[in-house]
């Protein structure tokens, strides 16, 4: 007999070997948020606050067997999709999903480092919106991958609702596009079904914004899992992410972690 059962939620992604991205700040998140996270990674990254030096991908089939694993066993209330650089992981995840009917899919799509450079391929920007869009709930690109997903340039709020628009009028998904990449504000616009809310937020003046993105995806599946809707799913997630923002936590000589852990009680 389960007493207390818990939400589970699995996140897809690459591992940062400093902890403040990838699986590592989806796990932290999704335990500061109260449900039970499971992994499932994409690749091995040699990385620190100041970049990139290495990146290792796993086989599609190895890939495969982490998914088996953890949907014929603890099934997720939730899921995560991250750093997916290849055709053929994609197709993975997609295929996966779709067979274990997983529920609540919300997709971070990594395609662009905050330095400007390209993550991701022709190819796999293709396959991603041909077969992962379709079957996420919501997708929370930040300005620059919304515009290589509309292929609408974004200036303006107005463009970010125009871009919006068309993503979810040509893949079916929710969207939340952050506006951070923005000039003044870190206001986020969620278009579903038509209709458009605004998250205002102030921006919080804190250089150390490494794994932001990975954090949201993963507040708002942590909610999700739990059984909030979408617009109460974000507005809590963005509340977690001001906090985590808030503690100000200056780790390493670059860009520096949140402190996901601020919520939790100190012993």
């Amino acid at each position: 007999m389960h007493y207390n059962k818990i939400k589970t939620a699995l996140t897809i992604a690459g591992s940062d070997s400093s902890g403040g991205a990838g699986i590592q700040a989806d796990l932290k998140t999704m335990l500061a948020n109260g449900v039970y996270g499971m992994s499932a990674i994409t690749a091995l990254t040699a990385q620190n606050t100041m970049g990139v030096t290495a990146i290792s991908e796993v086989s599609p089939e190895f890939l495969r067997q982490q998914l088996d694993a953890v949907f014929t066993d603890i099934f997720p209330d939730a899921v995560k999709i991250g750093m997916t650089a290849n055709v053929e992981l994609i197709e993975v995840i997609a295929e996966r999903l779709s067979f274990y009917k997983a529920k609540n899919i919300v997709l971070d799509p990594v395609m662009i480092a905050t330095s400007g450079a390209r993550l991701i391929s022709e190819n796999a920007v293709a396959v991603l919106k041909e077969k992962l869009l379709p079957i996420a709930i919501v997708v929370t690109p930040n300005i620059p991958e919304a515009e290589v997903l509309s292929g609408i340039k974004i200036t303006t709020k107005a463009d970010m609702e125009k871009a919006a628009g068309y993503i979810n009028k040509s893949y079916g998904c929710a969207l939340l596009l952050k506006g951070g990449h923005s000039i003044s504000d870190a206001d986020d616009l969620l278009y579903e079904n038509g209709e458009i809310t605004w998250f205002k937020s102030a921006r919080i003046d804190n250089p150390n914004t490494h794994g932001t993105g990975c954090t949201l995806s993963s507040a708002i599946a942590s909610n999700l899992a739990q059984g909030y809707d979408l617009k109460q799913s974000v507005r809590l997630a963005k509340e977690y992410i001001s906090g985590a923002l808030s503690a100000m936590l200056d780790l390493g000589k670059g860009s520096g972690p949140l402190n996901h852990d601020f919520i939790l009680k100190k012993i």
